[in-house]
C-alpha cells in the first residue's frame, strides 16, 4: 500500500519511458510523507487502443489508492503534486489527470496478514 496506476495512451512512451515515469512517480508519493519509501507501488499500463473525446488524443491519468486515514487536504496535495509532476514530464499534453481512492482499512488484507 499505497498502489499507484498509471493508464496512458501508448503515444507517451515516446517522451518519456515507463521507468522514468515510475520514477519520478514515486518520488512524488514518497515525498509526500504519507506512506513509508518501501510501501510505495507504481504501474503504467499504456493503452495502443482508447479514444478520447471520440478521437486518439494522447493522454494520462494516475488511479491512487491509499489506505483510509488521510485527510482531505492531504489526498488532493498528493493528487496535485501528481500532475504537477507528470505536467512537467510532458509539457505539451493537454489531458492528464489523477484521482485519489481509499481502501477500507477493516475490509483491506493481504497474505502477510495472514
Amino acid at each position: 500500500m499505497p498502489h499507484f496506476v498509471v493508464d496512458c495512451s501508448q503515444g507517451i512512451l515516446q517522451i518519456h519511458d515507463e521507468e522514468s515515469i515510475i520514477a519520478r512517480l514515486h518520488r512524488v508519493a514518497s515525498s509526500s510523507g504519507l506512506f513509508e519509501e518501501a510501501d510505495i507501488k507504481v504501474r503504467v499500463r499504456p493503452f495502443g487502443i482508447h479514444a478520447v473525446g471520440g478521437g486518439r488524443e494522447d493522454f494520462i491519468h494516475t488511479f491512487a489508492w491509499i489506505m483510509q486515514g488521510r485527510s482531505v487536504e492531504q489526498r488532493a496535495a498528493l493528487s496535485k503534486a501528481i500532475v504537477s509532476e507528470l505536467a512537467e514530464m510532458f509539457p505539451m499534453l493537454p489531458r492528464i489527470a489523477a484521482n485519489i481512492a481509499e481502501f477500507e482499512q477493516t475490509t483491506y488484507f493481504n497474505r502477510a496478514m495472514i
